[in-house]
């Protein structure tokens, strides 16, 4: 038999796919119809692998989730953990922005999300926060991961430096920010994430105990990841 001209489908192929559609043009404008005719098949194929959109949208929210790093967890004390995670975190949403307000909605069934969720929670928890604590700290991470993913601040500036000049005194070097995108978001980030960081450690100390001490391979970690 002659082999076919198309290859075969298959869930990964769909989701990867998909992911492409939606990085490059958004949420919005995605549809079944759109990526089976991206996939050059008729709509009907994809419902041979997925009961219906939402399915195949959980699956890219969950291949990008399964990009983050957890591992830290076991092998870092809380602030490591917490730092790693977090960068890897928002370097897997960072890549795929468009996907990030349905990645809002929470894990649901997903199984790469619920196993970050699992990681994340009992690595505090054994850590000895407390349950309802590990539960704040693990919401307020995604928080500050996925607005910080979601959009730019640098961005948000024109580069239009009479716009400020006259009636923004402050704001005179603003028209600069877009140009610097890059350097600016990520630092804000960094400087999030190490403040609120600072703030838990305090928190554990005033109401846990004394912190461990960094081991050096730790130490080294947390210094390198926060000059990143």
């Amino acid at each position: 038999m002659p082999r076919p001209s198309q290859a075969l489908l298959s869930r990964r192929r769909i989701v990867e796919t998909a992911a492409r559609l939606i990085d490059a043009d958004g949420l919005e404008a995605f549809s079944t119809r759109r990526l089976a005719g991206e996939l050059g098949v008729r709509g009907p194929s994809l419902y041979n692998h997925f009961a219906n959109k939402d399915e195949i949208l959980d699956a890219v929210a969950d291949a990008v989730i399964a990009e983050v790093d957890v591992s830290v967890f076991g092998t870092h004390g809380w602030r490591e953990a917490l730092l790693g995670w977090g960068t890897s975190y928002r370097d897997a949403l960072a890549a795929h922005p468009n996907i990030v307000p349905y990645l809002a909605q929470g894990p649901g069934r997903r199984p790469a999300a619920l196993a970050m969720a699992d990681a994340v929670y009992g690595g505090l928890v054994k850590a000895g926060w407390p349950p309802a604590r590990a539960t704040h700290i693990g919401a307020v991470m995604r928080y500050l991961v996925a607005g910080s993913a979601l959009g730019s601040f640098a961005r948000g500036f024109v580069e239009d430096p009479e716009l400020y000049a006259a009636h923004y005194p402050h704001l005179s070097q603003a028209h600069r920010l877009a140009g610097h995108q890059r350097s600016v978001d990520e630092g804000a980030f960094r400087l999030g994430l190490q403040a609120l960081i600072t703030g838990l450690a305090a928190e554990y100390e005033a109401t846990i105990g004394p912190l461990p001490p960094l081991e050096p391979s730790a130490d080294s970690y947390y210094s390198r990841n926060l000059q990143r």
